[in-house]
């Protein structure tokens, strides 16, 4: 049997886990931030954001190994995690990134601030910062910060969505080097390597996956251009 399958072209491989495309505000949202995106001026400034929780126990995944021979990654005792909040900038690839101890709408903050430092009012007029919809970008905390910086606006993704954000593929890359099938036994030292690898492995150049330019979206995004024209006419 498991001949037969090969002969007619299937692998035996592990399914991924997908969510339902249900979000109402779908193509909406993904031409906006295209149109961003695409329109950005001289001054301007768009960036991904995500968070990534770093465990001190180890993801435990597929690595090369000597055939006959199952690698053994022994557990480090109790569980301890570090949260990273990040910021990819598309055009430029670089990655933004601040530290705390728990996801929360204090370290987006901390995020948001290291933004406006290092894109200063007197070179980049408006900043765009493209989020999902965990908790913590929409807390209460966070309208305070962002009247305080009129300059820099929230986009927001559709829900269930991890495709359109192109730092999920820079967090990946993180697992794929730092936190998968690792040996260390103290949170620092992971938190270290996780760390190094951002800053040392960049740029992060992605292109935006296609779900930003099936039909549906472009249809959008070309009706979002001609509302600007009208406005610019008027």
């Amino acid at each position: 049997m498991r001949r037969w399958v090969h002969e007619v072209g299937w692998v035996w491989k592990r399914a991924k886990l997908v969510a339902k495309a249900d979000d109402p505000h779908r193509v909406g949202r993904l031409a906006s931030i295209r149109y961003r995106f695409e329109q950005l001026k001289l001054g301007e400034a768009l960036m991904f954001a995500d968070e990534l929780a770093s465990h001190l126990w180890p993801k435990v995944g597929c690595a090369w190994m000597p055939k006959g021979i199952q690698v053994e990654v022994m557990t480090p005792g109790q569980n301890e995690k570090y949260d990273l909040a990040g910021a990819l900038a598309p055009t430029t690839g670089a990655l933004h990134d601040a530290l705390g101890p728990r996801k929360t709408n204090a370290l987006f903050r901390a995020l948001l601030t290291l933004l406006d430092e290092r894109y200063p009012a007197d070179r980049y007029t408006r900043l765009y910062v493209v989020v999902d919809h965990d908790k913590i970008h929409k807390a209460k905390a966070v309208e305070p910060w962002l009247a305080a910086h009129p300059r820099v606006s929230l986009l927001c993704l559709p829900t269930y969505c991890p495709r359109a954000n192109p730092i999920e593929r820079a967090y990946g890359d993180v697992h794929d080097c730092c936190t998968r099938n690792h040996q260390r036994k103290r949170l620092p030292d992971l938190v270290a390597d996780v760390k190094d690898h951002l800053q040392l492995n960049g740029p992060w150049q992605y292109t935006l996956s296609d779900l930003y330019y099936e039909p549906a979206v472009t249809a959008a995004l070309e009706k979002i251009a001609a509302q600007k024209d009208v406005k610019v006419a008027a």
